[in-house]
């Protein structure tokens, strides 16, 4: 009886299978499909999860829905639509968890050195947030006499700002300020009494002074504004056709004995590095009293450290700068219309923030962290360009580049 039935059950099986298969090719496309046709609240939803860090309330919604509509069209999700969601989404009195988590978790590691989001918020952190708030031209973030203190709503009854510890910040973290509404904008000579032409934007900071310039040679400054504010790290900046003569007498020309080391590795780094960094000659970080020291016209002594090791080797007599990277293969970071050198940290925080890379970067850094990615696709790579042309046109708005970059992911 088995033998007779196999024919009639075969074709069963097979009749099964083949519902089976079917079934499954269009659910399998009924899935693909659901990115491609998502609607108006959904679209809303993600502009609004991925940039203040959580889902609207359905009033919230109905909010967002409804700027959409007045900007695109009734039920619209075009671009126009989305960027008005993304309007929305970083409005202080709508989403303030973009300027509390969001945008306060891209920038924290950018403010230690172990590049951790597990570090207290400091004035380089809140001085950050308050550009990125108002709109102030994010060029000047390596430059400008810039300070944000948390005496706005919600913050009195805080220890006052001072530049040698950092219980004005710890206090409004513990505190739980909101500081999208508590950060005013101040400067640093005012608050901190560091000469004006002494600022350079977080680089001057307590924050970033007491991360970059703390013992060492200054050149960790250097690194670290290299991979916050350019995204890449010495190796990638590597360049042995400049020249070596203004590499510091602290650094051997024949490590371990052997001179080809120096030739084909250290004079990589440090022939762009040293010319450069001798802008911050005239600051230390004074782990006694716990503040920033900037001393006009006498360089601090750690340029001048382990001069054995090289006795001919460049003497740092000033804090003059020059960009030798403005040619040879890092030439294609775009460097801006300045002379490429000159003196003191504003101006070279000027010469590294009007470069193509530092806005390249700032575009990368934000879809990394409103999309969870680097631009990938063709689409990815159009948004990007997008969101460099709003920010290099919009006077170096960082908001338009987080509203811009969340149209790339706001369906997927």
């Amino acid at each position: 009886m088995r033998t007779q039935r196999v024919g009639n059950g075969s074709r069963r099986i097979r009749r099964s299978s083949a519902v089976a298969a079917a079934c499954a090719l269009t659910l399998l496309g009924a899935q693909a499909a659901v990115p491609a046709f998502a609607g108006q609240p959904e679209v809303a939803t993600r502009i609004y999860e991925r940039l203040a860090g959580v889902k609207p309330t359905p009033t919230q919604l109905a909010a967002i829905q409804a700027a959409m509509d007045t900007a695109g069209g009734s039920g619209s999700t075009n671009a126009q639509a989305q960027l008005a969601a993304a309007a929305y989404a970083t409005d202080p009195s709508t989403a303030p968890t973009f300027y509390n988590v969001v945008l306060k978790n891209m920038v924290t590691p950018w403010t230690n050195r172990d590049q951790t989001v597990f570090a207290p918020l400091n004035d380089y952190t809140a001085t950050v947030i308050g550009m990125v708030r108002d709109g102030v031209p994010f060029d000047q973030v390596l430059s400008g006499d810039i300070l944000y203190t948390v005496t706005g709503p919600g913050g009195s009854g805080l220890p006052a700002p001072a530049n040698n510890n950092n219980s004005h910040y710890d206090t409004a973290e513990k505190n739980g300020v909101d500081l999208s509404t508590a950060l005013v904008k101040t400067t640093q000579s005012g608050v901190y009494g560091l000469p004006t032409a002494a600022t350079a934007g977080v680089i001057t900071t307590n924050g970033g002074a007491s991360a970059f310039f703390i013992n060492g040679t200054n050149r960790a400054m250097f690194r670290f504004t290299m991979i916050n504010h350019m995204c890449n790290d010495m190796q990638t900046l590597m360049d042995t056709t400049r020249p070596s003569d203004r590499i510091r007498q602290d650094v051997s020309r024949s490590p371990g004995g052997d001179s080809r080391i120096f030739l084909n590795n250290c004079v990589a780094c440090h022939s762009g590095m040293d010319p450069m960094a001798q802008a911050f000659a005239y600051y230390d970080f004074d782990v006694t009293a716990n503040q920033l020291m900037y001393t006009p016209g006498q360089v601090q002594p750690k340029y001048h450290i382990n001069a054995q090791n090289f006795p001919q080797g460049f003497v740092t007599p000033d804090d003059s700068w020059s960009n030798r990277w403005r040619a040879g293969p890092n030439s294609v970071f775009g460097w801006g219309g300045g002379a490429g050198s000159g003196n003191g940290a504003k101006s070279w925080g000027q010469e590294i923030a009007g470069s193509q890379q530092f806005a390249s970067c700032k575009v990368q850094q934000v879809f990394q962290t409103v999309c969870f990615r680097l631009p990938q696709s063709a689409n990815d790579q159009t948004v990007a360009a997008q969101a460099l042309s709003d920010f290099q046109g919009s006077n170096h708005n960082l908001k338009s580049v987080f509203q811009r970059v969340v149209t790339a992911c706001a369906g997927n």
